[in-house]
């Protein structure tokens, strides 16, 4: 009696876990848009929702820096290193976890995109 109550326990566990894990999968894919460059720079506060489409599909990647500036519009801070880095504003995703805020790092080298990705304040 006992082995068939805890092996009714654990399925209904796992079946919660599974639920939970369909249920994220679902908020984040429903967070997620594709990059479009017109929104990236009509709507600053919602980049977040393209920043992973943005770095993923590496569109920027080799590009020279007028290039850049004309898909994303101009940085909102540059760095003043050897390297060229800017940094874009992503607005605020909503999060259960995190509290640190994202940016958008693109890294030059030799005048064209060498690096795109998240940076933590």
């Amino acid at each position: 009696m006992k082995r068939r109550q805890l092996k009714g326990i654990i399925s209904k566990i796992v079946l919660f876990f599974l639920v939970a894990a369909v249920l994220a999968f679902a908020l984040i894919n429903f967070l997620e848009e594709p990059f479009d460059a017109q929104k990236w720079q009509s709507e600053p506060l919602q980049r977040y929702e393209m920043v992973d489409d943005l770095i993923e599909s590496q569109i920027l990647i080799g590009k020279p820096k007028h290039e850049v500036f004309e898909i994303l519009g101009q940085p909102d801070s540059q760095s003043n290193s050897s390297k060229d880095a800017f940094i874009y504003n992503i607005g605020n995703p909503p999060s259960f976890f995190s509290s640190q805020k994202e940016y958008l790092l693109i890294v030059l080298e030799n005048q064209q995109v060498e690096k795109v990705t998240l940076a933590v304040d």
